[in-house]
């Protein structure tokens, strides 16, 4: 997945996750045009074609939801398309009602940008989303990504159709193996992983350093603290979403990052996780 993007040429920095095919898609957490809150789980054993643009302002992102209200859903009824920008649920709410968009659920990620930064999506420099498609098939697996390389043009819609053919005809693909992507909820008592886990761990996690047995730690350097504290903001958010409390130490352009799993008084998987999650964030 690309992490620039230009617009009208000039170059500009996605920031958030990377993701690949064939990877478990996040949750997210985005806000309906009634205000209630949308997570990817509302769109459980469905294919998830998921379409985010600048902003329904502008006529290329007009299109795209028109596009896709006409053309998506006519595959199969296993399919929902949902439309996000930064744009206000109000604005939303009426460009569907003006142009009667009924077969695409469009949602705002105006709060926080919860999917952008989750989906690698949030344009840093303009704090809007970049112009893609994410498709997700029933296993809530990712199956086809789509960016958009220069936001002002529009999406390679052919392509994008023969990528949800694809899902259609095959709904639930198995996932790759490896590290889960989301941190488990600890209840009551939960014991820390043996000091040999610990150190086969370490060795997929570039820059982390075991601490004392009960830790790992990170250390950044960026070019100032206004990075520093954009990168430190990333964090919290997938922190808090994950459920995870890391420790983060700002000193101007200096970011420490410690993990630990306080009901375990140790270290547990959630923290290699989410040291994954951080490590795919860039810095």
């Amino acid at each position: 997945m690309a992490r620039t993007v230009t617009f009208k040429g000039n170059p500009l920095t996605l920031a958030g996750r990377y993701l690949n095919q064939g990877e478990s898609a996040p949750d997210f957490r985005v806000t309906a045009q009634d205000l209630s809150e949308v997570r990817l789980a509302n769109f459980q054993d469905k294919i998830k074609v998921l379409t985010s643009f600048p902003s329904l302002d502008t006529p290329v992102c007009d299109l795209q939801v028109k596009e896709f209200n006409s053309r998506a859903t006519g595959f199969s009824k296993d399919v929902v398309v949902v439309g996000i920008s930064k744009d206000l649920p109000f604005a939303q709410k009426r460009f569907c009602e003006t142009f009667e968009i009924k077969n695409a659920v469009v949602v705002s990620d105006y709060k926080t940008a919860s999917f952008g930064i989750n989906y690698g999506l949030l344009i840093r420099e303009l704090n809007l989303l970049a112009r893609a498609v994410v498709i997700i098939d029933k296993n809530d697996l990712i199956r086809y990504i789509q960016v958009v390389p220069e936001v002002t043009r529009s999406l390679d819609y052919d392509d994008v159709l023969k990528g949800l053919e694809a899902v259609v005809k095959q709904p639930q693909a198995a996932g790759k193996e490896g590290v889960a992507q989301k941190c488990l909820p600890c209840e009551g008592k939960v014991a820390s992983l043996p000091k040999e886990r610990v150190e086969k761990l370490i060795l997929g996690h570039r820059l982390w350093q075991v601490v004392e047995d009960k830790k790992i730690v990170k250390e950044l350097k960026f070019k100032d603290a206004q990075e520093a504290k954009y990168f430190l903001d990333l964090i919290c958010l997938i922190a808090e979403e994950q459920g995870h409390h890391p420790t983060l130490t700002l000193s101007y352009n200096k970011l420490k990052i410690t993990l630990s799993t306080h009901a375990a008084g140790g270290l547990t998987d959630n923290d290699f996780i989410m040291a994954g999650i951080i490590d795919g964030l860039g810095e």
